[in-house]
């Protein structure tokens, strides 16, 4: 039986996803229905037009800087042909049929390059995802101030993502510079009783897409969280420092851990590489001496006692980040500590062994961490990291986080 032909001009015309097809010159050659559907242009007013003469940026917006980060990514499409995940941009779009009137405009932009058979770049795809509704929807209005922090962050790591790409192998002074900024957490200063510890893959370029991050709140609370983007490396990295920030600022604006990691799981599903994200978050309110906690399928957090007790912190628990379910929020929960006692938050590089259930680590885990609970927080990071064997790096990511209560 022969292979039907396929028409590929119209399965690109019928593809969902609204996308471009840009000359190296960035003359548009292509624009699919969805595309059209969703600028309100026509292929006459796109096709044979330089990109950003279609898309200028809002005259009247001092701070507009759409065309210069699509160009930057652009660019750097062209010189490594690879392709390149933008962080979540505001680039607003000029009204049809009123070019001097622009309207809001939020995307998700992903530049892919297209290669001839000399292996030069013959097309870039520039596919867009509108996520307008997203950012202006009422669940981030009802939050003060978190749509303004989530995109000065996106903007704040726009920057030091594009650095963060163009690092090499024999660059990883600078990868790990710009991992430390993206990682940045001011208030784990203030929290002698707060060791953390954050190890790359020995296979990878010292950069991973793990994370951590400690925050302080009002009335002697403060939340701790760690996260583990799917893969390594540069790209991994730059997944990371994006939801991390967004965990960041929307913590400041949603103390309670369920809804803070509702608004990720939605952040997560906006951008290409976010998605199977995993995330476990904590509250801990000194005051009540009460830990409220919640996991995007991320392994359980370990509360172990003075006596060496422990406990796995396993009832609440869901999907990982972006992906739909039919429940309602996600759950959390809630437990009692005593002054003393220590919490200890990891991501699955440092239980997970090839070829054993993963039962097993955690069984050793929660053994080292009840054999050496009075031990100071750094110490027993540095007791743990060894007694698990990857004291010098293992073959996953490793964040690590042991807080004394």
């Amino acid at each position: 039986m022969s292979t039907p032909r396929v028409d590929y001009r119209a399965l690109f015309a019928a593809t969902p996803t609204p996308c471009l097809v840009l000359a190296p010159d960035l003359v548009i050659v292509e624009a699919n229905d969805a595309y059209l559907e969703v600028t309100g242009r026509t292929r006459d007013e796109l096709v044979g037009r330089y990109v950003f003469e279609a898309h200028p940026d809002n005259p009247s917006d001092a701070s507009a800087n759409g065309v210069r980060n699509l160009a930057a990514s652009l660019d750097r499409v062209l010189s490594s042909k690879e392709p390149d995940t933008m962080a979540v941009q505001r680039y607003d779009l000029a009204v049809a049929g009123r070019p001097e009137a622009f309207e809001t405009r939020w995307w998700s932009p992903v530049n892919t390059p297209v290669l001839g058979p000399d292996g030069e770049v013959r097309w870039i795809i520039h596919r867009v995802e509108d996520l307008t509704e997203f950012m202006q929807s009422r669940p981030l209005r009802g939050e003060p101030g978190l749509e303004a922090e989530l995109f000065t962050r996106a903007q704040d790591l726009q920057v030091l993502n594009e650095e963060l790409r163009g690092a090499h192998a024999w660059e990883r002074r600078t990868a790990l510079t710009l991992q430390d900024a993206m990682l940045h957490s001011p208030d784990l200063a203030g929290h002698p009783e707060i060791a953390v510890r954050y190890m790359p893959a020995t296979r990878s370029l010292n950069v991973c897409g793990d994370w951590y991050d400690v925050v302080d709140l009002a009335d002697e609370k403060f939340t701790i969280a760690v996260g583990d983007v799917v893969g390594h490396g540069l790209e991994a990295a730059a997944v990371m420092g994006m939801l991390h920030s967004a965990l960041s600022a929307a913590v400041h604006a949603i103390p309670e851990p369920g809804k803070a990691m509702d608004v990720l799981s939605g952040y997560a599903r906006t951008f290409e590489g976010a998605l199977a994200t995993t995330a476990a978050k904590a509250v801990v309110d000194r005051r009540s001496r009460r830990i409220t906690y919640t996991c995007a399928g991320h392994l359980p957090p370990v509360l172990v006692s003075t006596d060496g007790s422990a406990v796995l912190l396993d009832q609440a628990t869901d999907p990982p980040l972006g992906v739909l379910t039919d429940q309602g929020p996600r759950p959390q929960a809630t437990v009692p500590f005593t002054p003393g006692d220590t919490l200890v938050l990891y991501t699955d590089g440092l239980v997970e062994r090839r070829g054993e259930s993963i039962d097993t680590g955690l069984r050793r885990l929660t053994d080292a961490v009840s054999e050496h609970a009075r031990m100071g927080p750094d110490d027993l990071a540095d007791t743990l990291l060894t007694r698990l064997g990857v004291a010098d790096g293992g073959t996953d990511d490793i964040a690590l986080i042991v807080v004394r209560l």
